[in-house]
């Protein structure tokens, strides 16, 4: 029988505990995320050192090399950063120079070969348009859509799908913004779903290739010269990294543990031709190719598959996956997808662990809805998706895999379990989610038919 005074013990133990886990927070969080060029002179010794934690997102003239974090990686005592880093980098820094000819000292970022060659190739690039597709949240789309005017290698339109809005916040938003007139345009899709959204904006795309990001996200300044730069090599799709705006919370920090978003530091081409190494699960493992919101097209091949299955992504109840079909499609039919870690998007992670767990089921779901798309699709893939299903559980349940090895000893095991259970659930919310975009589509069909008739009847 629980008495008076247990129950008091109980709350003190709690306070104690939850006072325990903010002082950790305190000391932990936040962490500051700071570039450091290493081909620019100024110095961040000095905001390093304000800082409590920091990741160090290190570059040369723009260039992606690296990231570390600080701690548990400290320079010594007698050394500048800028020194330090050039020392733990060491590969990277030699293999730039020695590809672009750069001078470490002399060269300014405006004039550095790598860059003077880069502006030389995109000189006669193709044009792009970026996609965002958004629900509710102007004040994040506010800053999205600010960073794509301020790119290196500006868009030739930014299209705002406003996607089942319970506001016209967005639609002010857009419309009112003089500095965005002539370049944003705004868009509606009644029917929920990240799929449906992209594949609204793919008519009104003027841009040879479709960049696409979300609107929880900044723009690198050099994100789209990255993007087109891959595009002029060859590529039919290019993805990048996604790293942090910050890291406030324990929360935060578990989605980088979680995998994150960033799938490396060096440029990696993926193709039925160039089959990577030691990977017996390509080319189904799409989220090793990308994440949705770092990814472009060339607008034929979009048009080529269709688009975006709109059975999947955000706001369907197959809650994601519509970025890996996509990805996966492309290089089935014989595409080229190029990670490139120069064309670099920054994400704001969920805060709070309610969210994150949310986050952390539907990407479970995602991953199964996505499989079941493309078996549901192209019926031949059944038997080289069976050959790989013992590697499969192998990549998602052992803790010394690709996917679980970055995982801390209080990461919660609680989000491994929302996160499998939703692969479980993902078939059968596909059936349903395609369901429901048969029947949002015979409703719209029938929607225009009754207003063409009822225009019809006036015009009589």
């Amino acid at each position: 029988m629980t008495t008076v005074a247990s129950v008091r013990t109980a709350r003190r133990v709690r306070r104690s505990r939850h006072g325990r886990e903010q002082a950790e927070a305190a000391r932990l969080w936040p962490v500051e995320v700071l570039d450091v060029d290493l081909g620019a002179e100024d110095s961040l010794d000095a905001r390093v050192a304000r800082a409590n934690r920091t990741i160090l997102v290190a570059r040369l003239h723009g260039r992606l090399l690296g990231v570390v974090s600080q701690p548990p990686w400290c320079p010594r005592p007698d050394q500048s950063l800028r020194n330090a880093l050039l020392q733990r980098f060491g590969a990277e820094v030699q293999q730039h120079v020695g590809s672009y000819g750069c001078d470490l000292e002399g060269a300014l970022a405006v004039t550095a070969p790598c860059l003077v060659r880069r502006r030389e190739l995109l000189s006669n690039a193709p044009s792009v348009s970026v996609v965002i597709a958004t629900r509710d949240r102007p004040q994040l789309l506010k800053q999205c859509v600010d960073s794509l005017i301020r790119q290196e290698h500006p868009p030739q339109e930014v299209l705002v799908v406003d996607n089942a809005p319970t506001t016209d916040a967005t639609r002010r938003l857009v419309t009112g913004r003089a500095d965005w007139a002539g370049l944003v345009r705004y868009l509606r899709e009644d029917i929920p779903g990240l799929g449906r959204a992209h594949n609204a904006a793919l008519p009104h795309v003027q841009g040879d290739v479709v960049a696409i990001t979300d609107d929880d996200c900044v723009a690198d300044y050099y994100w789209l010269s990255a993007v087109l730069e891959a595009v002029v090599q060859g590529a039919d799709c290019v993805t990048g990294p996604i790293l942090p705006v910050e890291l406030r919370t324990r929360a935060q920090s578990w989605v980088e543990e979680y995998g994150g978003f960033a799938r490396g530091y060096q440029e990696r081409v993926f193709s039925l031709d160039t089959p990577p190494c030691g990977d017996p699960l390509f080319p189904f493992t799409a989220g090793r190719f990308g994440s949705g919101a770092n990814m472009a097209f060339r607008r034929e091949v979009l048009a080529r598959s269709g688009g975006f299955d709109p059975a999947l992504g955000a706001g369907t109840r197959a809650r994601g996956g519509d970025d890996l079909a996509a990805f996966a499609r492309t290089v089935l039919s014989g595409g080229k997808l190029i990670y490139t870690p120069d064309a670099l998007i920054r994400h704001r992670h969920h805060e709070d662990y309610t969210a994150l767990r949310r986050m952390a089921h539907g990407y479970g779901v995602g991953l199964g809805a996505y499989l079941t798309s493309l078996l549901w699709t192209d019926p031949r893939l059944f038997l080289p998706m069976a050959r790989r299903v013992r590697a499969g559980l192998v990549h998602f349940t052992s803790p010394v895999s690709d996917k679980n090895r970055g995982m801390t000893a209080d990461y919660p095991r609680e989000l491994v379990r929302a996160e499998r259970l939703g692969l479980v659930t993902g078939p059968g919310r596909y059936a349903l989610s395609r369901w429901d975009s048969h029947r949002a589509a015979r409703r719209n069909a029938s929607g225009r038919i009754s207003a063409a008739g009822a225009a019809a009847s006036r015009a009589s």
